[in-house]
């Protein structure tokens, strides 16, 4: 009994100290984080733009009037007899396209579909690089030449090019593209780069440690290589996030996904009315200029992140 006891204190102090080193880490990498300045700017755009979409479900209940705020459906019947966009005005903050549809609402709905659609593309497809580039490093020879060719492969075709050839065979949403974005960034570039990381921790003496007392493969990859090789994973997370925004952005404009509505939408209108040509760009600046202004702060937001988070990865780069 005294031997339990002795055991579960044991425990509880090892339980103690591991979370002491973790908060020390944290705050240490936090300290990192911020001295390079850039990250936190980042932050703040990201912060920014989640809070901006997730303001529109109270947005649209403030108003009131779904029939006119709609992105997709709404139209202010006071605009008629009309057909041209109109500037901005009280009830409408950034003006209202040619269709007569607001383009704050749009602006609202669009960006929190596009965060999730980068996110999730990304999150997937570098937590599946992870795997891939880990596996491959561990187990070497056979393995490491398929996943390493399957990566030259992926690598052959041109990004953009072979999304739009999919879409033009099936009707893309966009989970479906998602899927797609995770799946090339997985068996990609980014999984050569994490093996090679997998690579120096595989030789580390803890896993050699964990061989020798009887780990499986399968402890040593997901207790040992995998977990060293996050940092990184994450790091290249933020930079594949700004990826799958611009290229739904691309192939919304090219049109070639099925979505109600998004960034890349909003701007197509603006080129199909005519209103990105001569004078009329200038004139309808509200058009374009805030879904693109939306995209590329979105996109330099993550990349920020990803700017500060190589301060804390990399150790080059820290202040000694």
């Amino acid at each position: 009994m005294v031997d339990t006891a002795s055991q579960q204190v044991d425990r509880a102090a090892m339980r103690r100290e591991r979370w002491r080193l973790f908060t020390r880490t944290l705050r240490d990498n936090w300290r990192l984080f911020v001295g390079s300045k850039i990250g936190p700017i980042g932050l703040g755009i990201v912060i920014f733009f989640v809070l901006f979409s997730a303001s529109y479900p109270i947005f649209m209940a403030v108003t009131h009037n779904p029939r006119i705020y709609d992105p997709v459906t709404g139209f202010d019947y006071d605009l008629m007899p009309t057909s041209n966009p109109h500037p901005p005005t009280w009830s409408h903050p950034l003006g209202t396209d040619v269709y007569g549809r607001d383009i704050l609402s749009q602006l609202m709905y669009s960006s929190g579909h596009d965060l999730l659609l980068g996110l999730i593309a990304a999150g997937a497809g570098v937590l599946l690089a992870t795997l891939v580039g880990s596996i491959a490093a561990f187990y070497g020879g056979i393995v490491d030449m398929f996943f390493m060719r399957v990566a030259d492969i992926m690598m052959l075709f041109p990004f953009l090019a072979t999304l739009v050839a999919l879409s033009a065979l099936m009707n893309v949403s966009l989970l479906m593209l998602a899927i797609f974005l995770a799946i090339l960034t997985g068996f990609g570039t980014t999984s050569i780069i994490l093996r090679s990381q997998a690579l120096q921790v595989k030789v580390k003496p803890f896993v050699e440690a964990a061989r020798v007392s009887g780990g499986s493969n399968f402890h040593i990859i997901w207790s040992h290589i995998v977990p060293n090789v996050l940092p990184l994973s994450f790091l290249y997370m933020m930079f594949s996030v700004t990826g799958a925004i611009f290229t739904e952005a691309a192939l919304a404009f090219l049109g070639f996904l099925n979505v109600r509505m998004s960034l890349g939408i909003i701007i197509q209108n603006a080129n199909t009315s005519g209103y990105l040509i001569g004078t009329r760009l200038a004139t309808y600046w509200y058009m374009w200029l805030p879904a693109g202004a939306v995209i590329s702060l979105i996109c330099a937001g993550f990349y920020f992140v990803g700017r500060g988070l190589d301060e804390v990865v990399n150790p080059r780069l820290r202040e000694r």
